[in-house]
């Protein structure tokens, strides 16, 4: 920790980890939360360097918002399987599928694909980004799940993607029976991620910063959680009295733990892996970041 330490101030450098990093990141970090969140505090940080624990296309989305410092992504084998399943080829073909449609694309998405897109949005503003749209076909990439879910939720007609995070897809209606019995006050609360009769049953469906807040702002006590695992260590942490019940097995996430104080130390020291984005891919992508802010 004493070399860490050294070498973030050496660097001015500070370090950022998504909710879903290891607990040992998360209580090393300087600050926690989802992506859009870090990376909004990336771009006013008071700093040279951004650590950013978590996966690729974050950091990516960092490095967007963040241009004149230096990103760094600690393991380069941290990739988002959803984000992973839709190429900036893809998009334009669904454009030309659906001519005048305008494409939200999930945050969860490569900068390339963000610059193909019209407006970014999170699981926590795709609600309000849709009903900001003028009526008309919408295509919305590249999570089916949340896609299906905000087409039921806004009456609209959304064009979706066969695209979904793993270890949300993987949750099942038993693992709900399963979790109910066993917790039966307990509230539950499951990311849009899940398929829809998973969102079906649920009390609440929230992004994992709507999990934080509801956990923290309502009177009960017991909360089971429907995404990923790693939510559990800052619920528990900042919710003394309270008990966190995992919905599945299923949600965990192996990529977003490839992070270590090791390579957290070994990217300070080398300034490398850096996280870059071809200027033209950025600029394109970044309006669409810029619009999401706009519109929500």
């Amino acid at each position: 920790m004493e070399e860490l330490q050294e070498l973030k101030r050496r660097r001015q450098a500070i370090i950022l980890a998504h909710n879903y990093q290891p607990p040992a990141i998360q209580d090393l970090a300087d600050h926690v939360g989802d992506s859009l969140e870090l990376s909004l505090l990336a771009a006013r940080a008071d700093a040279r360097v951004i650590v950013f624990c978590g996966v690729d296309f974050m950091a990516e989305a960092a490095a967007l918002l963040a241009p004149d410092k230096l990103v760094l992504l600690p393991d380069l084998r941290a990739r988002c399987s959803l984000a992973d399943m839709i190429t900036p080829e893809d998009v334009r073909a669904l454009r030309t599928m659906h001519p005048g449609a305008a494409v939200l694309s999930y945050i969860n998405t490569s900068a390339a694909v963000k610059a193909e897109s019209d407006v970014t949005v999170t699981s926590s503003n795709a609600q309000r980004v849709l009903d900001a749209i003028p009526n008309g076909e919408v295509i919305f990439v590249p999570d089916g799940n949340l896609g299906r879910y905000l087409a039921t939720r806004s009456g609209r007609r959304v064009v979706t993607w066969d695209g979904h995070c793993r270890a949300h897809h993987e949750v099942r209606v038993d693992d709900v029976r399963t979790a109910r019995r066993l917790h039966p006050r307990a509230v539950l609360m499951v990311h849009p991620e899940v398929r829809p009769e998973i969102s079906a049953c649920a009390d609440l469906v929230l992004g994992t910063g709507g999990m934080v807040r509801m956990a923290r702002e309502r009177p009960e006590t017991e909360f089971i959680v429907g995404t990923e695992a790693g939510l559990l260590h800052r619920l528990t942490g900042e919710n003394p009295g309270k008990r966190f019940y995992l919905l599945s097995p299923s949600l965990w996430c192996h990529t977003m733990k490839y992070t270590t104080r090791d390579r957290i130390i070994a990217c300070l020291r080398d300034l490398e892996p850096r996280v870059q984005v071809p200027p033209g891919v950025a600029a394109r992508a970044r309006r669409a970041m810029e619009r999401m802010v706009e519109l929500t």
